[in-house]
């Protein structure tokens, strides 16, 4: 099960740690826990498995900034994924082995395989849609295997030959001292083989960049920049281990009418003077429809009414967001013969009624103004 804890505290760095920082630190705490050094010790291999988690996540800048975003739900679950934690210590060798040299003793590097790149896609959903959920159909670039070499990378009628740099081992071991290091052979990148006559469509790559398509499920109530991980859509692995996974980015455009505040929605609706004044039932749109609030007598400019349900669910909880509507006081530009005689008549009322808290500052005004003709 991934981890709760802060990833910057695992490591025990600061969110402004460079790559070198990040990695120095893992190192440390890697050896401190390894279960080499631990046998039986659940506790240590649990600490190892937890900085080896936090480790996968800030060393990779793409899931580092999601997590910087969104915190663990940036990177895990089904709007984020990518940081979901090692089924064993054997997953962590296999991930990291390359970064310790021969601090890991070796540990199945013989049988190590690497999982494929990840690739990345963007969509845009409406409002509407990401209220509701819905499925979409992406298109991206991977690199596959090339058909005409099957991925060998060697021209039709040739093959690969074991590299002579490190025997096919893939590793080169390079001593100083008692010091003793282990690392990927320079000539053939950890392949152990290389190839004399590359083939043509490839260039010796063994694989080629073709458009891909795939159906992605973006769950109801998502929210824009937040991401979601179709395992097993991106590129091959280049030794026999799993498929990289795709990460399609979700972008949700603005809506005409309403704003959104998380999994809130904000409307802001007009209504007349006399409406605010005397109370009025208004009519309002929704996502799902229609609804009706009163607008008691009195309201004021800027007064929210909230109805309860009626914004947008979370991907990850129970329950949906309320819709606040704003209620602001339209004041028209032009008047009607009609309109113009009552409001006039309404303003002399106003001159004969005035209200204590009105009297008082047309009082100061009055003074305000006969001091300053004094003066």
């Amino acid at each position: 099960m991934a981890t709760t804890r802060d990833y910057y505290e695992i490591l025990g760095v600061n969110r402004d740690a460079d790559g070198t920082t990040i990695a120095s630190a893992y190192r440390k705490l890697a050896v401190k826990y390894h279960p080499d050094k631990n046998p039986g010790d659940e506790e240590a291999i649990a600490r190892f498995k937890e900085c080896s988690e936090a480790f996968e996540v800030l060393h990779d800048s793409e899931k580092r900034a999601r997590y910087d975003r969104f915190g663990h739900a940036g990177v895990n679950g089904a709007a984020g994924g990518g940081g979901g934690g090692f089924a064993d210590v054997e997953d962590i060798f296999g991930a990291f082995g390359d970064l310790f040299g021969d601090l890991f003793g070796g540990r199945g590097r013989s049988r190590r395989v690497r999982k494929g790149r990840d690739v990345r896609c963007e969509t845009t959903l409406t409002l509407e849609e990401a209220a509701v959920g819905v499925t979409k159909t992406v298109h991206f670039q991977r690199h596959e295997v090339c058909e005409t070499c099957s991925g060998s990378g060697a021209a039709p009628g040739s093959s690969r030959e074991t590299c002579s740099y490190c025997g096919g081992h893939g590793q080169v071991i390079q001593q100083a001292g008692i010091v003793r290091m282990q690392t990927t052979c320079p000539a053939c990148h950890g392949e152990g083989s290389a190839v004399s006559d590359p083939c043509r469509d490839c260039r010796g790559k063994g694989r080629q960049l073709h458009e891909a398509e795939a159906e992605v499920k973006i769950p109801a109530g998502i929210d824009d920049g937040m991401q979601i991980r179709m395992t097993g859509h991106g590129e091959p692995s280049p030794n026999g281990g799993p498929p990289g996974d795709c990460y399609c980015v979700i972008h949700v455009k603005e809506h005409e009418l309403f704003e959104r505040e998380g999994q809130h929605l904000i409307l802001r609706m007009p209504i007349t003077f006399s409406q605010a004044a005397l109370g009025t039932r208004l009519e309002v749109p929704t996502l799902g429809g229609r609804a009706e609030i009163d607008v008691s007598p009195g309201t004021q400019s800027g007064d929210v009414f909230r109805l309860r349900g009626k914004g947008l669910p979370d991907p990850r909880h129970m329950g949906k967001g309320d819709l606040h509507v704003e209620v602001t006081i339209d004041v028209p530009k032009k008047l009607s013969p009609e309109e113009e005689t009552l409001l006039r008549q309404l303003a002399e009322l106003e001159q004969k009624h005035v209200a204590p808290h009105r009297k008082t500052f047309l009082e100061k005004l009055k003074e305000y103004f006969v001091q300053d003709e004094e003066s």
